[in-house]
């Protein structure tokens, strides 16, 4: 397995995000807030880490939702996955939003969601008048049939 190095400033007093198991793609994050929130149904979120992070060129931090939060609370990230790019150097906020039919409260130090890095490549276009075919061609949005 390939490991990178990422520098990261942490203000919140949690530990830092760690993977939970051996096999684990994300690492947990946790929330880092004054108070609880009270997250009601259908309602959103923006909640603080107090983590900053310099991601290597060449590298992105995606956040994404934790299942256990979802299936057992309903509560869920927005804008999924979430891309930190490798040259922003704020705090690092999760946006989460309550799905279940019940108010849910988040304290600080909860497990809010993953960071899972990613390598990207940057393109360059070639402006062109015509596209190669393939079998498939524009077929999209549900073409193969519903099975």
């Amino acid at each position: 397995m390939n490991a990178v190095t990422v520098r990261i400033v942490n203000q919140s007093g949690n530990e830092l995000p760690a993977y939970a198991t051996p096999g684990a793609a994300g690492l947990d994050i946790r929330a880092w807030i004054p108070e609880p929130i009270l997250l009601e149904p259908l309602h959103r979120a923006l909640v603080s880490t107090g983590l900053y992070l310099e991601i290597p060129a060449g590298f992105e931090a995606q956040v994404r939702p934790r299942s256990g939060l979802a299936i057992k609370q309903g509560i869920t990230c927005l804008n999924t996955p979430g891309t930190i790019d490798s040259d922003y150097r704020g705090e690092v906020k999760v946006i989460l939003i309550n799905l279940s039919h019940e108010p849910q409260t988040i304290q600080s130090g909860d497990r809010i969601a993953q960071l899972v890095f990613q390598s990207v490549a940057q393109v360059q276009w070639l402006l062109v008048e015509t596209l190669g075919e393939t079998d498939r061609g524009a077929g999209g949005f549900g073409h193969t049939g519903k099975q």
